[in-house]
């Protein structure tokens, strides 16, 4: 059996801003067939996942962001857990737009710091 392609990430920062970008891509899989609610639930739940790490992550105390982006990004998470259940009972492509622009911004943001 041949080995898995692994993916290497330069720094944390590529890597995080990776997995912004693979949660706006499912995200955006999921809009494009709102009526398949399992595929809608399965992704905003990844997309919620992912902001529960960043949630506990930034609860850190030896977290060393400046406070006013921790809490940002603790408003953002507070966003999206709101916006996840919306979306579980009642999908719609505007919900999915925001949790997608979110997504992107930061991943690019963070690819913009990376440089």
């Amino acid at each position: 059996m041949a080995d898995k392609p692994t993916v290497q990430f330069k720094n944390k920062r590529e890597m995080d801003a990776a997995a912004f970008s693979q949660a706006a891509y499912v995200l955006d899989q999921a809009k494009q067939s709102l009526g398949d609610k399992d595929l809608c639930e399965r992704a905003l739940k990844y997309n919620q996942l992912l902001w529960s790490i960043i949630q506990s992550d930034v609860s850190k105390k030896n977290n060393a962001l400046p406070d006013e982006i921790k809490a940002n990004l603790m408003s953002l998470s507070i966003f999206v857990d709101k916006q996840t259940s919306k979306g579980v009972s009642k999908p719609t492509a505007e919900l999915f737009d925001s949790l997608i622009n979110i997504n992107i911004n930061i991943s690019e943001g963070l690819m913009e710091g990376a440089k």
